[in-house]
């Protein structure tokens, strides 16, 4: 039996949603789907532990996620939000800061050029972030919180920003370097083209208000 690397007990969050019991199986390519308000970008952000169930449990590798170092958590289980942070300055400038921020020595720029290209972004690494498209941001966004390499990248209607035929490269890229990297992925997102394309599995998150 394959190993699971997240299950759901009872899980509620701050007295308003409920969510259905669920498993996500590891080096499966898991989708999470569901209507707007369902509470989808909330149970990432409960996975990695920027939020806190208010009752029921969250089970990592095995492991209640209470029991983990929070810090330590979000570096094993990286989330890419929706709201894309970067800092007012070059791209480069941006993988420096982000790396210093958690004690790392930055990659060599023909590194951060090898994640830009995985990211389908074909600006220098000079280029200020200011002047880019959302796309474009997006992109450098998700580039930089791959090269952490984590256990699990999470991505938050990561494609949302860009055309179908971007959206599914940068989609196929992604998948690809993971499983050859042994990350695991999961992926919230409205876009039906994904779903079937690439979900191994996809949870569809239904309404239970409480």
């Amino acid at each position: 039996m394959q190993d699971i690397l997240f299950k759901t007990e009872n899980l509620s969050y701050n007295d308003l949603i409920k969510y259905d019991d669920l498993i996500i199986l590891k080096g499966k390519v898991t989708f999470i789907s569901g209507e707007s308000g369902t509470g989808k970008s909330t149970l990432l952000k409960l996975f990695n532990g920027i939020l806190t169930p208010s009752s029921g449990k969250i089970i990592y590798e095995g492991r209640d996620i209470s029991e983990f170092d929070t810090i330590k958590l979000r570096k094993d289980i990286s989330l890419v939000s929706q709201d894309v942070f970067l800092f007012d300055c070059t791209i480069e400038q941006n993988f420096i800061r982000f790396y210093e921020y958690r004690d790392l020595v930055p990659p060599g720029t023909e590194e951060m050029m090898r994640f830009l290209t995985l990211c389908c972004v074909t600006l220098p690494l000079d280029k200020d972030c200011t002047t880019m498209s959302g796309g474009e941001r997006q992109r450098v966004y998700m580039a930089i919180f791959l090269s952490f390499l984590p256990k699990v990248i999470m991505l938050d209607e990561p494609t949302s920003a860009l055309d179908q035929k971007n959206s599914s490269l940068v989609m196929e890229n992604i998948i690809s370097f993971c499983r050859q990297n042994d990350i695991n992925v999961v992926v919230v997102s409205h876009d039906r083209a994904l779903i079937e394309r690439f979900a191994e599995k996809n949870i569809v998150i239904k309404e239970r208000v409480i």
